[in-house]
């Protein structure tokens, strides 16, 4: 037995995605991303906490499921793989998909993550064992928090990603 699943890491928050519809539940749908169907996720979309209002009846905010067999343009808002199976909750909320915007979990300040964002995603794990923990920061507040003697991480911080980053 592996000590990591390492297929899901190819997977991160404000990621673009396919997702097929497989059922319907109370709160949401339970979906399959495209091309990751054999890794054992547990996927969802919560439409009660994407689009309910105090004001939607419940039989309008059924309306907005998608139907069970469709496809549907959504992103990864977060990932968890601090055990199995992988549990990834997803968001088709039009503003998400053009910009996703998430909370930085270090300083809780807004932060966009995809293209255009100023986001990070560290995924941690332990020696002791297997599972990770996904963290999102503003590169500024990752940056802060390495030793000042420590220089050279302190510079990839704000580099990583960036289109012409040299690494040494």
């Amino acid at each position: 037995m592996e000590r990591f699943e390492t297929e899901s890491l190819a997977l991160m928050p404000g990621q673009k995605v396919q997702a097929k519809i497989l059922s319907h539940q109370p709160w949401g749908v339970i979906v399959e991303i495209i091309g990751y169907e054999n890794i054992g996720l547990s996927v969802s979309i919560d439409m009660i906490q994407q689009f309910s209002r105090p004001t939607l009846p419940y039989d309008e905010l059924l309306a907005l499921f998608p139907p069970v067999g469709s496809r549907v343009d959504a992103v990864i808002e977060q990932i968890s793989r601090l055990t199995p199976p992988v549990s990834v909750r997803l968001s088709i909320r039009p503003a998400d998909l053009e910009s996703l915007t998430w909370r930085c979990d270090f300083c809780g300040g807004p932060i966009t993550l995809g293209p255009g964002g100023d986001a990070l995603v560290l995924d941690s794990r332990s020696n002791d064992g297997p599972g990770s923990h996904t963290i999102v920061s503003h590169r500024h507040c990752l940056a802060e928090r390495i030793r000042p003697e420590n220089g050279g991480e302190r510079a990839r911080a704000w580099t990583v990603g960036k289109k012409g980053a040299a690494f040494s």
